[in-house]
């Protein structure tokens, strides 16, 4: 799982789309490989990621989540509702021995 930002996941959840889409994973469970693209305030065709997401999606805005699986979602309150639908498994705890 990779997770698209512009330069990182700064400031907080209610300000920052970037941050509420990592804060979203993390609070279900994942650990997003996080990709820093750049760009902002119309720079984004000179940035190589925001080409590639741009490529991707249609479009050259962050945040954007791509699945192990090929999927992908873009947009924060996409990325949200797609956690929120999808909690990471927890994970089994090994036997105890005594």
């Amino acid at each position: 799982m990779e997770l698209h930002v512009c330069y990182g996941t700064f400031g907080s959840p209610d300000s920052h789309p970037c941050k509420k889409a990592y804060a979203v994973l993390t609070d279900a469970g994942y650990e997003p490989r996080v990709i820093r693209t750049g760009g902002c305030y119309g720079t984004d065709p000179l940035w190589k990621r925001r080409r590639a997401i741009k490529r991707a999606t249609g479009n050259y805005q962050v945040p954007t989540l791509f699945l192990d699986d090929g999927t992908i979602i873009d947009g924060s309150r996409e990325i949200a509702e797609w956690a929120s639908a999808h909690p990471a498994t927890a994970q089994p705890h090994a036997a105890e021995t005594a």
